[in-house]
This record gives structure tokens, sequence and C-alpha cells, in this order.
């Protein structure tokens, strides 16, 4: 993702990305142009004010056939007063206009690449740290946010305000026009010279960014671990050196606009300088009325004095084009796995899983599975064991399409997987993990995730089901309680009979139990292997363990060694081949004999 290389610029590929923000823009622009436009009138009037006092009869009013002064300063006052409610208007127009649009593309982005990271398979998220993915949704786009919130006006008002002074100026007195704008192409190329320089400094500020997220957010997850080895200093040492280099890019990449400001106000003085003398010496001669000099005087300093603020909202620029870069990289990355469009009923599911010469291997890894051929008849119950690695796990993956099968297809009810809608296909299967995850809410939440429609009812009866109902009411809110980030508030049993209590709740036809029982005590295994009893009837179920009294009743256990199936049968039949299941029962069972 971070070394694609992308024939666009960022700003190009934003502004494509953002099309149906059009009209918002298109609406946002303009209130910035008029509210420029009337700021810069306020000069003007005081040029007017100073030849309504010094010419009085040749006036700009007195042309327009306003003779008494009384009624020329009366009218001045009026115009002056207009302008001003005007500029003030748009003020408030532009930075309402502006900021909502921030915030709107800031939620839209945000949402849409969320929506787009969660539709990537497994191998992008092995490939990319959390961390790293969090600080492009956050701060990356958080970034964006801020350049448009304030950026974008600034580039225009600064626009409009060259192009209506530099109109002025050359319709009052061009030679001085001249001289005065003089500084502006050496103001452009700088800043051209600088946005160059700058870009590659900010993109390595957002990298050295995502690694410090990606320390931190490991940390905080590893944090027991962490206690455990009292190894507290080491990560601190670790995250200082992370913040440090992130300190030190930011250091570069300040030292270089930080001199923006000082060199272009030298430029300026030149401007500023030719207008003040050139003018003075032509009002001085007769050749400039003296209220057209006192505009040109205040004109030049609204021109000239605020490109100052241009490094800003340059250093601003490249920083949100950094953050935009590696968001738009992330939201244009190719999902891996698409889904079908054949629609799969999880009523109308039979539940035959059939993996028809399956070969798989994970990224920069050699093959796990090896032409795997397996039939699950719908309804039955089957086992799959193995040592470590064999490659137990990676079939259900595939089944549920965490990955894509390189060589073979996996099918349900006669039909390759891959025709099904994605989301059909999930739906049809209930995943219990060896590996439970739970998010931060009640009990009653983390069991009816998923059934988000659940009663209490239906929760209390899964919950049963799970043998989890007894202790869930011995917690101090019940089902109310809060588990913690992670279920951190309930042991591993606690955490497993949620799991299995959320599968049950789902109801699918096809029950993945993935070292189901894995974490719970003896006790606890055999309640839940009489719940299991019922679970399973009339549905079909891919048992995994490593435990083998858990499924010593299966229809038929597989037995895996190195990704390829080496024996299957009942487990009295295999016990009677006295092969690796045999000697992995005699091990477990401490019957094994030197």
């Amino acid at each position: 993702m971070e070394g694609s290389c992308w024939p666009l610029h960022p700003f190009v590929r934003l502004l494509h990305h953002t099309q149906r923000y059009r009209r918002q823009v298109g609406l946002a622009s303009l209130y910035s142009i008029l509210n420029k436009i009337f700021d810069l009138a306020p000069p003007v009037l005081i040029g007017i004010a100073v030849d309504l006092v010094v010419q009085r009869q040749d006036s700009l009013f007195s042309r327009w056939g306003l003779v008494s002064f009384e009624h020329q300063l009366l009218a001045l006052a009026l115009i002056s007063f207009i302008i001003w409610s005007l500029e003030s208007l748009f003020e408030y127009a532009y930075a309402r206009a502006w900021r909502n649009l921030a915030q709107q593309i800031q939620h839209d982005l945000r949402l849409e690449t969320y929506a787009h990271v969660q539709e990537m398979d497994m191998a992008f998220f092995e490939a990319h740290s959390s961390g790293l993915l969090l600080a492009i949704l956050n701060d990356d786009i958080n970034q964006l946010e801020r350049f448009l919130d304030g950026g974008a006006n600034e580039i225009l008002q600064v626009t409009t305000t060259v192009i209506a002074i530099g109109g002025i100026f050359v319709v009052l007195a061009p030679t001085v026009a001249f001289w005065g704008m003089l500084p502006m192409p050496f103001i452009l190329w700088g800043s051209l010279v600088f946005q160059r320089r700058l870009a590659p400094r900010y993109a390595d500020v957002r990298e050295k960014a995502g690694r410090l997220n990606e320390r931190l957010a490991n940390n905080i997850t590893g944090i027991q671990t962490i206690k455990s080895f009292t190894a507290e200093r080491y990560e601190l040492e670790r995250l200082r050196i992370d913040s440090d280099a992130y300190r030190q890019s930011n250091r570069r990449a300040i030292r270089l606009s930080a001199a923006y400001i000082p060199l272009i106000r030298f430029v300026i003085l030149f401007g500023f300088t030719g207008t003040l003398v050139l003018g003075g010496f032509a009002a001085f001669n007769g050749h400039l009325d003296v209220g057209a000099y006192s505009t040109m005087v205040y004109l030049i300093q609204r021109l000239l004095w605020p490109l100052t603020r241009l490094g800003e909202t340059l250093d601003q620029y490249q920083r949100a084009m950094a953050s935009t870069q590696r968001v738009l990289n992330l939201l244009e990355t190719p999902i891996a796995i698409r889904t079908g469009d054949r629609p799969l009923d999880p009523s109308r599911v039979k539940g035959e899983v059939a993996f028809r010469d399956v070969s798989f291997a994970y990224a920069g890894r050699s093959a796990v599975l090896k032409h795997i051929n397996l039939t699950i008849p719908a309804g039955q119950t089957v086992a799959i064991v193995g040592s470590t690695g064999s490659g137990k796990s990676t079939l259900v993956k595939l089944l549920l399409r965490f990955y894509e099968v390189q060589q073979g297809c996996v099918c349900i009810d006669g039909i390759d997987i891959r025709e099904y809608r994605l989301q059909d296909l999930r739906a049809a299967i209930g995943w219990v993990s060896q590996d439970v995850f739970l998010f931060h809410g009640t009990v009653f939440e983390n069991i009816a995730y998923g059934t988000f429609d659940a009663t209490l009812t239906e929760v209390i009866q899964a919950a049963k089901m799970a043998e989890a109902h007894e202790f869930i009411e011995q917690l101090p809110q019940g089902y109310d309680t809060v588990v913690g980030e992670r279920g951190q508030k309930l042991s591993g049993g606690q955490r497993q009979r949620l799991a299995i209590a959320r599968a049950i709740l789902k109801d699918p036809p096809i029950l993945v139990l993935d070292e189901a029982t894995s974490a719970v005590d003896n006790e606890t295994e055999a309640a839940i292997q009489r719940s299991l009893a019922h679970i399973t009837e009339h549905r079909t179920t891919i048992a995994i363990a490593h435990r083998l009294s858990t499924i010593r009743h299966a229809n038929c256990i597989y037995v895996m060694e190195q990704g390829n199936i080496v024996e299957q049968g009942t487990h009295e039949a295999l016990l009677a081949q006295e092969g690796l299941y045999y000697s992995l029962w005699q091990l477990q069972t401490g019957q094994l004999i030197d």
C-alpha cells in the first residue's frame, strides 16, 4: 500500500474522489470570493473619502450628481455600511460552508475507507498493522479536514486578492502597478519551490506518525504481557525511539517551512517600497490623485502582507496531501475477495460441505493444504484433528472465505461458495474461534452480536444451552454487565461460553467449532459437551480440536498432518488402526508406553 506508484497527484485524485460535493464546494468558494471582494472595498472607500475632502467638487460623488458635501458624506457612509454588512455576512457564510463541507468529507471518507477496509481479506490485515490502519483512518483523515476547514478558503482569498488589486492598480496607475506587482512572480515561484521540497518531508512525517501509532496500539493491547515480563522500561525506550523519530521528522519539515515567511517578507518589502515611493512622486507631481495614492498604499499592504500566510497554508496543504495520499492509497487498494451474485437463504441450506482438490499457501510460505478432498454430509458432525500447523483451522477459514482458495474449490450443497453472495455465505455459518473476541459492551450485546434483533428471552436461552447462564447471573449486573475491552473482565472459559452462546443464537445451518472448548476446565467442558450434543442435531458441524475427548462421538474424524488428510474414520476405527490418531489418543490419556 505504502509503496504503490500512482500516476496522479494526490490533489487531482482528491478532486476526482469528491465530485459529489461540487455544489457545496462551488457555494463555499463563491462565499470566500465575495467576502474578499467586500473586504478589499474599505481601502477604496478611504481613497474616495480623501478625495471627498481634498477635491470636493471634483470628487467621484460629485460626478454622480451629489453636489453638497453633506450628501456625498452620507452616501459614502451608507455604501460603507452596506459593504461592511455584506463582508460580515459572507464571512459567516464561507466559514460555515467550508467547515460543514470539511466535516462532511471527513465523515464520508472515514466511513467509505473503513467500509473498504472491512472488505479486505485476512492476508491484508496480516500485512498491515492495526496501528497503521488506525493512523490512516483517524489522523490522516483529520489532517485533510483541517486543511479544508481553513486552507482552501485562504488559497481562494489570496487568489481573489491578487486579481482584484492587480486590476485596480492597472486602472489607477499602470507604472506604479508594475513595481508594486513585481514581487508576485518571485513569491509564487518561491512558494512552488518550498512546496516541492516540503512534500517528501511531510510524507516522511506521516510515515513516522503511522509507526508511532502502531507502537502505541500494539503496546496497549499487550500491556498484560509487558507487565508480566517487567518490560515497562524496555517498551518505554522503544516508544521513545519511535517518538523521537517522529519529532526529528517534524523538525526537518519545520526547519524548511519556518524559513518561508522571513524570506518572503524581504521580497514583499520591495513591492511595498516601490508603491510608496513611485506612487508618492506621481501624486506629488499631479499625475495621480491623492485619494488614488492613499488607496494604492493601503491595497499594496492588503495584497502583499497576507502572502506571508501562504507559507502556513502551504504547510497545511503539504500535510493534507501527504495524508490524502495514504488515505486514497488505502481506499484504492484492490479487494482480493469479491462477492458472488447467487443468493443463499440460510433457512434453505441443507449443509453439505465439500473440499475438492483444495490447495492453499499463505503469502511467502510453503503450502499449508495440499490437494484436500473432503466431503461432509449434511447434518453430520465431523472432527478435524492434527498437530499444530497441520492446516486444520485453514480449512474453515477457506470455508468462510477469509482467504481465497488457490486451487480447487469449496462447495456448499454442490455450489462453489465463490458464486454465493459473501454476506449470505457467512450468515449461513456459525463460527466459534479458539481466539475469542468480545466487544467492549454488555454480556447481552456480545451474545446478541450478529443477531441484533434478538430478545432477552432468546439470549438467555442461548446462554443456557452454552452453559453460560449460571455464571452470568452471578455477575454484578447480570446480562447488563460490561465485559471490558476484548472481554478482559471475564475468564477465558467465560469468554468461550459467551462465544458459543453467540453462535447458538445465530442458529446457522453450518456450525464451526475451532477449539471451542480450549479455554475451559474439565467440568465446564463436560457441560458444554452435553449442550453441544443437542446443538449439533440436524446441523452440519465441523469441530476442530486438540483435545480428542471432545470429538470422540463425531460421525467421522479426519486426521491431518503437514497439509494432508492421513487418516479418517470413527473414534473406534481410528484407534483400531493404531496410527497417528492412536498415538495422539494415548499421549493425551497418559497411556503412551515408551
